[in-house]
């Protein structure tokens, strides 16, 4: 198992900062990395595996490529799957499911092509296992097979994470829609805030939410493991060894540095929703990071600055809510016309709309399809700040002259699938990450921050340089 090809899926934009990330977790060569659309393949040991596994914050999961070959029609797909020694890596004591995915294929349905694939798997434990095949269990398997098919070409994979990787173990409180912690992370690698030697800078959230921005944030300044407090599918496998796995983990704990407690937090979040910000404490709590991060109930269009920058600057990060299935909160709200406030604002709620995109999970909606007249119902999870779609400005550019007006020397990032937001915001931006939340397309605008108006700002930095990759 010491030549083993992984792959590493990942959201689309992040593949540049999850090559570096799996660098510097395996301690490989650069050419062992293949750079690919949606993740980074790598060739390495199940050891490496078991390490990525534990400590990735930006794969989604860790697959090991166990056939590729070209196919036609279905018939291929069961002769390339029976022969897989899938017995290497499990007994027909575990539960399997086959995933598929495609891209181009030619077959009419991948139910069907699924299927084949699982049969050839059962039948090759039948020749090789006297008769005796794995159940099936579509929803707590402890062997997941991915098969992802071209038009011409057949991949099958062994998932060795088992739930998918941005389940961390710690966020049971969430909100509506909540930011996916492997999107977290990808911000904040985009956002350089852990780069350099000397001491960090403070790190605000001012619309944080559940918490999940600054929670990956304060685990990854104490060297906590992403996976430190879950379990993986590669520890029911054969290859598995469980010294090896022990001493992975004693030496991840060995290298935990939680600050002393006596030290100031440096990292803060706010929302406008004190039942969010009593949910963003108990992750923390449950991350081990609660002593790390101070939360506090706030309006982000009345907020001031949690602490002084005045001599090393302060690093905003942020993911605001948008679209009309969270209500607005805060001064935001009570400023919206055409609509009246509707009790104390930790008191608004979330409105599901009906329909398909209900169900979807997505954090934006189609701005086109937003009512402003929908009514509000009983909170669930509370308001947060949202902005006035109607004319696609009014939280914005508030929130905008708010932090030109009080946050000087800070630099903040926000993450938005409104490409035209700087113009709303009447801000210029020095720098542009494309990112996609799921399917929707996005961009991390950067925003250096000068007293006054975007004018003088940009007087005062007329060509701030653009990392590479930036647009």
């Amino acid at each position: 198992m010491n030549q083993l090809q992984l792959f590493l899926p990942c959201a689309a934009g992040v593949e540049d900062y999850l090559a570096l990330e799996v660098l510097r977790i395996t301690g490989l060569p650069p050419g062992c990395i293949t750079k690919q659309r949606g993740g980074v393949a790598v060739r390495t040991s199940f050891a490496h595996a078991m390490l990525l596994n534990l400590y990735s914050r930006l794969a989604q999961r860790v697959l090991v490529l166990l056939s590729y070959t070209e196919y036609r029609a279905e018939p291929d797909l069961y002769r390339a799957a029976s022969e897989v020694a899938w017995e290497r890596w499990f007994t027909p004591l575990e539960s399997i499911k086959v995933e598929i995915t495609a891209q181009h294929s030619p077959l009419n349905s991948l139910n069907f092509a699924a299927l084949k694939i699982k049969d050839a798997v059962c039948d090759r434990f039948r020749t090789v296992a006297n008769g005796v095949r794995p159940d099936v269990n579509t929803q707590w398997p402890d062997v997941r097979i991915y098969a992802h098919l071209t038009t011409d070409s057949c991949s099958l994979y062994i998932d060795t994470s088992g739930e998918p990787l941005f389940k961390r173990g710690w966020r049971e409180d969430k909100g509506d829609a909540p930011l996916k912690e492997t999107l977290a992370a990808a911000m904040i690698a985009a956002s350089g805030w852990l780069e350099g030697e000397g001491d960090l800078q403070p790190l605000y959230d001012p619309c944080c939410g559940s918490g999940t921005i600054l929670i990956e944030a304060a685990q990854m300044a104490c060297n906590l493991p992403a996976g430190g407090q879950r379990r993986f599918a590669f520890e029911k496998y054969l290859p598995f060894r469980k010294s090896d796995w022990v001493a992975i983990q004693k030496e991840a704990n060995d290298a935990v540095s939680m600050p002393a407690r006596s030290q100031k937090p440096i990292i803060f979040g706010s929302d406008v929703a004190h039942r969010m910000v009593d949910f963003a404490q108990h992750n923390a709590t449950r991350a081990g990071v609660a002593g790390v991060i101070e939360f506090r109930g706030g309006d982000a269009l009345q907020r001031l600055p949690p602490i002084d920058v005045t001599a090393h600057g302060g690093v905003m990060l942020l993911n605001p809510p948008y679209g009309e299935r969270i209500d607005i909160g805060g001064v935001a709200r009570a400023e919206r016309p055409g609509r009246s406030q509707r009790g104390p604002s930790h008191g608004s709620g979330i409105h599901r709309p009906a329909g398909p995109q209900a169900a979807t999970g997505t954090r934006y909606e189609d701005h086109a399809a937003n009512s402003a007249d929908e009514p509000t119902r009983g909170g669930r999870f509370g308001a947060r700040e949202l902005p006035h779609m109607d004319n696609g400005g009014d939280f914005f550019s508030q929130l905008a002259t708010h932090w030109k007006k009080n946050y000087a020397g800070w630099t903040a990032w926000m993450l938005t699938p409104d490409l035209k937001l700087p113009g709303k915001m009447r801000l210029k931006e020095s720098r542009r990450v494309p990112m996609w939340n799921g399917p929707i397309e996005c961009r991390l605008f950067r925003f250096d921050m000068v007293a006054g108006s975007a004018r003088t700002r940009e007087a005062a930095s007329p060509d701030p340089p653009k990392p590479d990759g930036s647009l």
